[in-house]
């Protein structure tokens, strides 16, 4: 093999967030309806001394009406609209600022919680569909070091309601018009803030509320639901034991576990080779195609040798079961990681789609108002007191590359996800 393959890019060295699934924050925010199930709802409806259709009238006007208030929902007693809808739709989530791009058509907003954490979510309208990327946890443990999200570490994981809010409030948002015109939210991509399989528990519960039939949940298509991960491989298999026919996403960024090892420290635990063969079993087993994404970071991981790579270790397992995407890396402002070339980007291309490995290139959304998720909720933290400038100093700081015993480093789906980005078709 030729040894320059296992020489790292010298970049600035120094502290880097260090891998993580502890929270530092302990607390639960506000029961909710959609933390129940159908028949969880009627229990807490009798225990509270009302009869258990209320819990279905209820259940319709938040999942398929999406309304929360009390106000909205005519056809209750007066008595229950102000004194039951608070108690089982308590709030959840406050707006602090939404920034608009595309002409309109891609917001994202930042959320306040009843702990004062924050979280981010990107609601773009497309030809033909509009996307939701929801936050699955305030911060994220990933600790990969070109993630704006990555820097701050977990804060703590989301409830199950928290999530399913933010799908509600997308969904009424959009109905409104707040995307230039009434649209539906018709895709819903875990991609947001945090790593969705280190929440598991809950994001397995929010996806049965986003996919099961009203009045259970909001009956979105399970095939248009994606749920990203850097590599948590016991948990993928966990994912398809659930039965729903989510898409997976693998945030992968390198194929070789020498590169992989520092750029997405989770990979100390479970290498590319275990995570190929957890993404194809999902594959086998779900009958879903898997997405590989691949952000593509100039003298990082963009090389021609690491394309062929990549596409070896797909055809190895066979074909047609993945779909690479390469993503122009959204960068963090202030960071020493950026987008490669359009010239390496052509030729990353290139070489996966000679092997034979069905590929789409995709354009960043967004990175004209900080699309990377992550970077609205830098901000709003660097207006409270700490300059921007002084932030992107500290944050190129923390950024290390080479030997990384500890397993230090952030999460690479909250940068360069579908949250941020349009696709576009690459052909031959």
């Amino acid at each position: 093999m030729d040894t320059s393959r296992q020489v790292m890019p010298a970049v600035e060295s120094g502290p880097r967030p260090r891998l993580s699934f502890a929270e530092t924050r302990k607390g639960k925010p506000p029961v909710h309806l959609a933390d129940f199930d159908v028949d969880g709802r009627k229990e807490r409806m009798r225990q509270a001394g009302l009869p258990a259709f209320r819990a279905d009238q209820l259940s319709r006007h938040y999942f398929e009406r999406h309304v929360a208030e009390g106000e909205a929902m005519s056809d209750l007693p007066a008595a229950f609209r102000d004194g039951v809808v608070p108690r089982f739709l308590p709030p959840l989530l406050a707006k602090v600022r939404d920034l608009r791009a595309d002409g309109g058509r891609t917001v994202k907003s930042l959320w306040r919680l009843f702990d004062g954490a924050t979280v981010e979510t990107v609601l773009m309208r497309y030809p033909g569909r509009t996307t939701l990327c929801v936050s699955s946890q305030a911060g994220c443990g990933m600790a990969c070091p070109f993630c704006a999200t990555g820097q701050s570490g977990l804060t703590r994981n989301l409830s199950a309601a928290e999530i399913v809010e933010q799908v509600r409030t997308a969904m009424a948002a959009a109905e409104s018009g707040a995307l230039g015109g009434p649209a539906r939210v018709t895709n819903v991509v875990f991609m947001g803030m945090g790593e969705p399989l280190a929440n598991w528990r809950q994001v397995a519960t929010a996806l049965h509320r986003i996919v099961d039939p009203v009045p259970a949940g909001f009956g979105l298509s399970a095939r248009n639901v994606t749920v990203s991960t850097v590599g948590m491989v016991p948990l993928i298999h966990k994912l398809a034991d659930e039965g729903l026919p989510v898409t997976l996403a693998v945030s992968l960024h390198a194929p070789d576990d020498a590169l992989r090892d520092p750029l997405i420290p989770v990979n100390s635990r479970f290498k590319v080779s275990q995570l190929l063969d957890a993404a194809r079993s999902y594959f086998d087993r779900t009958g879903r195609r898997v997405s590989i994404e691949y952000a593509l970071i100039r003298d990082m991981n963009d090389h021609p040798w690491r394309a062929q790579l990549l596409a070896d270790e797909l055809n190895r397992r066979g074909r047609g079961w993945a779909h690479v995407n390469p993503i122009p890396l959204n960068p963090t402002p202030g960071s020493i990681w950026t987008a490669s070339t359009p010239e390496a980007q052509n030729t990353f291309v290139r070489t996966l789609l000679d092997a034979g490995v069905p590929t789409t290139i995709r354009d960043t959304r967004g990175s004209d108002i900080d699309g990377a998720c992550g970077q609205l909720a830098a901000e709003v933290g660097r207006a409270s007191g700490r300059g921007r400038a002084a932030k992107a100093a500290a944050a190129a700081e923390r950024v290390a590359f080479g030997a990384d015993p500890d397993g230090q480093g952030a999460c690479p789906t909250d940068s360069v996800g579908e949250s941020n980005t349009t696709e576009k078709e690459v052909s031959r």
